[in-house]
């Protein structure tokens, strides 16, 4: 039997860096919890956002592969501004995959992917 299920972010060394900067850009987004291994690194987080908890750690092997644009967080929105502004913080160091614009599909709607790789949809419906 399954008893939960949640995202998961697997990091290679900046995982704290990542659910502090999330948490200080994204509203009311919050560090959860945070597990450190003796190197300093992240044994295990969560952080929430807007209700959904999303798991995270720095994996202890170095990987060939890290985050691709195809999974994201989608993030739903109230204000055209809103859209603005975190695809502007979220792709600041990273890149705008889909620039904040009417598309046809909503009023207003954002891709990026941040500076550790991790891609955000952000919509106003």
């Amino acid at each position: 039997m399954i008893t939960a299920a949640a995202p998961f972010l697997m990091f290679q060394g900046k995982c704290e860096d990542a659910l502090t900067f999330y948490a200080g850009t994204i509203p009311g987004a919050r560090i959860v919890s945070l597990d450190r291994k003796p190197d300093g690194t992240v044994a295990m987080a969560r952080l929430s956002v807007a209700g959904l908890e999303i798991m995270a750690n720095d994996s202890p092997p170095v990987h060939a592969f890290d985050f691709t644009p195809s999974t994201s967080t989608f993030l739903i929105v109230d204000k055209a501004e809103d859209v603005d502004a975190l695809a502007a913080a979220l792709g600041e160091g990273g890149r705008l995959l889909m620039p904040p614009d009417d598309y046809g599909f909503s009023q207003r709607f954002g891709w990026a992917q941040d500076r550790f790789g991790v891609s955000w949809q952000i919509n106003l419906p």
